[in-house]
């Protein structure tokens, strides 16, 4: 078995050896540089008083010529050129294999297959920042609803253990807050068999900490808490209740808003009210709680949370999920319902692929096999809402 941390702290160290080794190199030779430029102006003034004819002159530069050569010998020359030529050779080499070749020159096939995975691991979440205007009309806004439709009732149609009544300190309200995450986590070919989502090597864990700041614009463990507080809080179920409440898009701009903002309030009212009728704001919460619960479990592995701040989280996320949805069915509808009002809020015409994915991720999470790394909504029930409490 192939020890992938001794291979990068060994590649770790032989690259720190290399950068120490020639930034003593160019300091060497800037000493030598300046010492050569004292010697060599030192020695033209001294002749220049001595002699002031062109001969002289003459003399004085072919001096210079060898005060030069006794600088650097040939030698220190040749390996200077050399070093030189090696180090452009690396750069171009580096360059045209790209990541993925120079992993797998230098790790052999275990890292290549690390690398090929690290391309899976991209979730976009950022409200706004995926724009393509060119652009959601009125005609690929409706296209888009019969898209939803027809993937809701995809879903409906999916087989699903019975749910049934988890007591109050039930085991299985730690796997359920974890499953939480599971349409992310299957898109990102995460583990879901405990907190951490990968491995801890450095690779992985660049990786997901670069996904957390590049797309949720979180740098740190204070702006994680304030993003899991609002999609716990309100979310996209507040917002989905306030277009449903809005007699028009206006309502839901000021003066100081641009035609952007305009016409993404608008695009968010007019789905509002073509589903208002069907579903409450209670349904958006499959999107807020999923999430949530990503981003506490990517807290914990990049530790910015601790293992018990990150079970308390994922129990609170479990118990706002029980309350208002019915089955991972629904949860997944709700998934899906909650991405589209977020593509036509950032004006993606690329809304109808992410649908796609997310209902092809909730279809192996149900019917997939586990040696697979799928299936793992359908081994665990969905918790029954209960009328009374929680029993003793």
């Amino acid at each position: 078995m192939v020890d992938i941390e001794e291979m990068m702290r060994r590649a770790q160290e032989a690259s720190e050896g290399a950068s120490r080794w020639l930034n003593e190199s160019i300091e060497k030779s800037q000493k030598i540089a300046e010492q050569m430029q004292a010697d060599t102006e030192k020695a033209i003034r001294r002749q220049e008083e001595e002699a002031g004819s062109a001969g002289q002159v003459a003399s004085n530069q072919q001096r210079q010529v060898e005060i030069l050569g006794q600088m650097f010998s040939p030698e220190t020359m040749a390996q200077m050129a050399d070093t030189d030529a090696l180090i452009q050779k690396t750069v171009a080499e580096a360059t045209a294999l790209g990541m993925e070749g120079m992993m797998g020159q230098l790790f052999g096939e275990d890292m290549g297959v690390i690398a090929a995975a690290l391309e899976t691991l991209e979730m976009e979440e950022t409200d706004g920042d995926n724009k393509d205007e060119d652009h959601l009309d009125l005609e690929m806004e409706e296209e888009l609803y019969h898209i939803l439709n027809e993937k809701l009732a995809l879903l409906e149609r999916l087989p699903e253990l019975e749910s049934c009544p988890y007591e109050k300190n039930d085991p299985r309200w730690g796997k359920f807050g974890i499953l939480l995450s599971g349409i992310i986590s299957n898109l990102n070919d995460h583990q879901l068999d405990g907190l951490d989502v990968e491995e801890h090597i450095p690779v992985m864990e660049q990786q997901v900490v670069s996904l957390v700041r590049r797309s949720w614009g979180i740098n740190g463990r204070s702006e994680l808490l304030d993003t899991i507080r609002y999609l716990a809080r309100e979310g996209y179920t507040l917002r989905y209740q306030m277009y449903c409440e809005a007699a028009s898009p206006e309502e839901l701009v000021d003066e100081t808003d641009d035609e952007e903002e305009l016409a993404s309030a608008g695009r968010g009212w007019r789905f509002a009210q073509q589903y208002k009728a069907h579903f409450s704001p209670g349904f958006m919460t499959g999107w807020d709680v999923g999430r949530a619960a990503m981003l506490a479990r990517w807290g914990c592995y990049l530790g910015w949370l601790t293992e018990g701040e990150a079970t308390g989280i994922l129990w609170d996320l479990s118990q706002r999920a029980a309350e208002e949805l019915h089955s991972w069915r629904e949860f997944a509808q709700s998934y899906l319902f909650g991405g589209l009002i977020w593509k036509l809020l950032c004006g993606d015409a690329a809304a109808e692929s992410y649908l796609g994915f997310l209902a092809d991720a909730a279809t192996d999470l149900l019917t997939g096999h586990a040696e697979e790394n799928e299936g793992q909504w359908k081994d665990c029930p969905w918790p029954a809402a209960r009328k009374i409490g929680f029993q003793a």
